[in-house]
């Protein structure tokens, strides 16, 4: 007798159907699949490389991070600790200049925004934070880092002092695979990169 796959629930044969009704068997699990299949969505994210962050290191290098397959890419780190409280920063392959970025938020306890810039830097300096107790947090979106154009990006700094909204731009026409993070000082231990392709419809 038919029995279903725990999941999606396809119709599939038990071992002790009969084989002349394999044709009709096969037919029902395609229609299933084929049904599944057309209702997933055709945009979204989807998970290109996930890495590891080491004892007590001072650079973390993800290498295959971007290729041909999609133009923009989302990069998440959690978990983990800094050594000490500091900001972590972002290096496009092995460029160390070009870098522009512009820096928009305030202290918690001020009123008025503070902004900040960086002009043909050697990294961006701002794009997330290490805490000692409370974890990594960075959450970037970059564009075009594989296709021969600028790289730029948004990333959103959030610790328990202040708040800011980063964005900028990397001044070449490179094409990148790989990059390189790493605290503005003291280490990183722990925690998970993920990268993630934004899939386009």
């Amino acid at each position: 007798m038919a029995t279903t796959t725990p999941n999606y629930g396809w119709p599939v044969p038990t071992s002790t159907d009969y084989v002349k009704d394999g044709a009709a068997a096969i037919e029902a699990l395609g229609d299933a699949i084929d049904a599944t299949v057309f209702a997933l969505p055709s945009a979204g994210l989807t998970l290109v490389k996930s890495q590891t962050i080491g004892s007590a290191v001072s650079t973390v290098a993800v290498t295959g991070a971007f290729s041909t397959t999609y133009e923009a890419y989302k990069i998440l780190i959690t978990g983990g600790v800094g050594s000490a409280d500091t900001e972590i920063q972002l290096q496009m392959g092995a460029t160390t200049t070009g870098y522009y970025e512009v820096r928009f938020g305030a202290n918690y306890s001020g009123t008025t925004a503070g902004p900040f810039a960086t002009s043909n830097g050697s990294k961006w300096t701002d794009v997330g934070v290490a805490r000692s107790t409370n974890g990594l947090d960075v959450n970037i979106e970059i564009g075009s880092p594989f296709t021969a154009k600028n790289t730029y990006f948004s990333a959103r700094r959030v610790s328990t002092n202040n708040a800011y909204q980063v964005l900028g731009y990397l001044a070449n026409t490179t094409s990148y695979t790989d990059f390189t993070i790493n605290p503005v000082s003291g280490t990183l231990t722990g925690g998970l990169i993920r990268v993630y392709g934004y899939k386009v419809s």
